[in-house]
């Protein structure tokens, strides 16, 4: 089997069986077109699976080299070389083609930036104030749901834009939202009264509130477009005066930043946002490090 053969039914894996995102599948497909043509000219041909298998430490590291050369940094080299491995973990578990040689690279030191959240005042204006881009009524209650859920919920924006209206946290009563996030894992998410007040407020002027309809819709009625709810809150952000890094992921961060500075426990945020591994949500602990130390520096008097 040709190299390129396999990448394709490594990517069909991938969307089918890992249910990675469509994204996600588009980024280690061309993370791996990028490394198997740099084989093809650096073997002198397309390699076949038995070039996969015979390769050596050297003819990694020519390639690593080589993104270097093209101007590449190291955190994308270290995905292109996360997204090489993961290929030839799936080769040896599906095809029998093991080679240990990648073992012994190591992947470019990748400094980690910690997550920006905003001000508790700036998210919760964003919430509250969001409606303020448009003029028209269904429109405004659409988005102050929207951005509510966020900031409320700790929500992936295309979590919520996933959700259907069978999904929606009702006014009355006290039942969780269940969201589907990365990896089709399902997560508990308990929702504030705030939260259930504004998707009331939309769903009422919702023009299809029927079970099966997406709950958060456009002007023509489908599903709302990720890049329809990131133009309104760049168009909010430069008419409050917000920071460039106010963006729908930036209430994510804020969510589990303000919960952590109020004395949330770490495990319980870790269930909120829905990681895999603590060691992601323990990123937010460095960011309240790093806001009262800067507290200190503006306010000690011997600072």
């Amino acid at each position: 089997m040709q190299a390129e053969a396999a990448r394709q039914v490594f990517l069909t894996w991938l969307a089918e069986e890992r249910r990675a995102a469509p994204l996600t599948v588009e980024a280690y497909g061309a993370d791996l077109a990028g490394f198997l043509g740099f084989l093809a000219r650096h073997l002198g041909g397309a390699p076949d699976l038995a070039a996969l298998a015979g390769l050596r430490a050297l003819d990694f590291r020519a390639w690593l080299a080589w993104e270097a050369a093209e101007g590449r940094g190291n955190t994308t080299r270290a995905r292109h070389l996360a997204a090489v491995r993961s290929f030839f973990r799936f080769l040896a578990r599906r095809h029998g083609v093991a080679n240990a040689q990648i073992r012994l690279l190591t992947a470019p030191r990748v400094p980690r930036p910690l997550p920006r959240a905003l001000s508790e005042a700036a998210a919760r204006s964003i919430a509250e104030e969001i409606g303020d881009v448009s003029d028209a009524a269904a429109v405004q209650a659409r988005d102050v749901a929207l951005f509510t859920l966020l900031y409320g919920c700790g929500l992936r924006i295309a979590e919520a834009l996933a959700l259907d209206v069978r999904d929606a946290p009702r006014l009355e009563g006290d039942a969780p939202l269940r969201v589907r996030g990365k990896g089709g894992r399902t997560r508990i998410v308990p929702v504030l009264p705030a939260v259930r007040a504004a998707v009331a407020a939309w769903l009422a002027l919702h023009p299809r509130p029927v079970a099966e309809a997406p709950l958060f819709v456009g002007v023509r009625g489908g599903r709302l477009d990720p890049a329809v709810a990131q133009r309104t809150l760049r168009d909010y952000r430069r008419l409050a005066g917000l920071p460039e890094h106010a963006t729908p992921h930036a209430l994510r961060h804020s969510f589990a930043t303000h919960l952590l500075a109020a004395g949330a426990d770490l495990r319980a945020i870790q269930e909120l946002l829905g990681h895999a591994s603590l060691s992601t949500t323990q990123r937010y602990t460095a960011v309240d490090a790093a806001r009262l130390l800067e507290v200190w520096r503006q306010t000690h008097p011997r600072a």
